[in-house]
């Protein structure tokens, strides 16, 4: 299944869109197939709009075969997280009610891309109000990560039905968002790539907000090169300026940081080592690899843990917003949101002022590498029964989200694409973090690495109800 053309890379989707060789219906219509045949079993949407993705599909053809052109993104079938407002869809945010009606009226990111005509297939599943790394959903239930056939493990989140969308060929582009590893997580989890941009680069209105200060929309892909190509297809709207992706540099010319400590504490059995192995292959391509611990990780990490921004800034939105949905909330959310009642507001100021602080010493500490690697979820997607314990979730989802929220406390951009399988047989991702504004750098190095190590499908394989 995976030759079928909606695991095409996008760049040849839309070469081949425009030389008449495939056609928007048939993108759509193979995902809708695939929805057919696996969605009830992946449960990655919570709206699906196959059926009006298919007929607005053919419209785009005929745009198409008269010379008309809307941008890169036309006719390519994409997912959006159910954060995003988007017409005509309605948006729950992952709570147990359909917010406003103003909550589907499109912000600067939807109505960029959907200014180009892609295939809207749906609306996938959220943590509810985007608040956890793990996936899971008292009200709608987690999406199953399709690389265990035989435990429902957790697809990573919040972005959850993201990944899982790509996986299953239901969509070829899934957005998503990250204020602590939203994005990152679901696509390592799932072994896709996925792109953090570097928070305030791409506008965030009309996306329920979790934390005003750190969300950033963001993109997951089958390939690093998927995502350089829509990056380039959506920035210079978003960004008000058209940067464009440098040319792939070599390996040779690159110097990466690989810190000692902190993000390799504590790993699962198999991911270290599938990490290391992948430093290794670019080290003997050329690349060089320097030791470099970033500076305060452990204080990085002990403010997350206190609750950082997300809690008392999702309090705020809650209590001004949504009062009404505060009594509902999935109570792994609740309490998050409940510990922000007792904050002082010297201590959320104060936070902000450490956050500040962070940042600048960063972007300071990157200034000799290229960027720095390491792997992105240190833990292994662990079963939904295993989290029913008791203080079992708290624990695996700060442990799932400890990498990947160093990026965003210290203002950092940063991707993830698939190196490997743990002893577990899941997908393990490789983090690479590159200084703020460098986006477009970044998906340039990501190329490189890409490159020499292959892709998610060369290295993963089909999943396993596909073998």
């Amino acid at each position: 299944m995976h030759d079928a053309p909606i695991f095409l890379p996008l760049r040849e989707q839309h070469a081949r869109l425009r030389s008449g060789t495939l056609s928007a219906a048939q993108l759509a219509e193979a995902a809708a197939a695939n929805f057919a045949r696996r969605g009830e079993h992946d449960h990655a949407y919570v709206t699906w709009n196959g059926e009006a993705a298919v007929k607005a599909a053919a419209a785009t053809d005929a745009v198409l075969a008269g010379g008309g052109d809307s941008g890169a993104m036309m006719g390519i079938p994409i997912s959006i997280k159910d954060i995003y407002a988007v017409a005509g869809l309605p948006t729950y945010a992952g709570s147990s009610q359909r917010l406003p009606e103003r909550w589907e009226r499109p912000g600067p990111m939807i109505s960029a891309l959907m200014r180009q005509l892609p295939s809207v297939m749906g609306k996938t599943h959220t943590v509810e109000f985007a608040f956890g790394g793990l996936g899971t959903n008292a009200h709608w239930g987690a999406p199953r990560n399709p690389w265990d056939l035989r435990d429902h493990r957790a697809p990573g989140g919040s972005s959850a039905g993201a990944g899982v969308s790509l996986v299953s060929g239901t969509a070829a582009l899934a957005l998503g968002t990250d204020t602590a590893g939203s994005v990152r997580v679901p696509a390592s989890m799932t072994g896709v790539a996925g792109l953090k941009t570097t928070a305030g680069r791409w506008s965030t209105q009309q996306i329920v907000p979790l934390s005003t200060t750190l969300d950033t929309p963001s993109l997951l892909a089958r390939s690093v090169d998927d995502l350089a190509f829509a990056f380039a297809a959506l920035d210079g709207d978003l960004a008000g300026k058209r940067t464009g992706i440098p040319a792939t540099p070599d390996l040779a010319d690159l110097t990466f940081g690989v810190p000692e400590a902190f993000f390799w504490d504590d790993c699962s059995p198999g991911i270290a080592e599938a990490v290391q192995a992948a430093i290794r292959q670019l080290e003997a391509a050329g690349a060089r690899i320097v030791k470099l611990d970033l500076p305060r990780t452990d204080e990085t990490f002990a403010l997350f843990q206190q609750g950082g921004l997300a809690a008392v800034e999702l309090a705020a939105f809650l209590h001004t917003e949504l009062p009404e949905m505060i009594a509902t909330l999935d109570p792994n959310v609740a309490a998050r949101v409940k510990a922000a009642d007792d904050m002082p507001a010297w201590e959320y100021v104060r936070r902000r002022g450490v956050i500040e602080s962070l940042c600048a010493s960063a972007a300071a500490s990157l200034a000799g590498v290229d960027a720095l690697l390491s792997p992105t979820v240190a833990i292994t997607p662990p079963t939904l029964a295993s989290l029913k314990q008791e203080g079992a979730y708290p624990k695996a989802n700060m442990h799932a989200l400890r990498n990947t929220v160093v990026g965003n406390f210290m203002g950092l951009c940063a991707l993830t694409l698939p190196v490997g399988k743990d002893a577990a047989g899941m997908p393990v991702g490789l983090q690479v973090m590159a200084a703020p504004w460098q986006d477009a750098r970044l998906l340039a190095l990501g190329q490189a690495i890409e490159n020499q190590l292959g892709n998610g499908l060369e290295i993963l394989g089909v999943p396993p109800w596909e073998r």
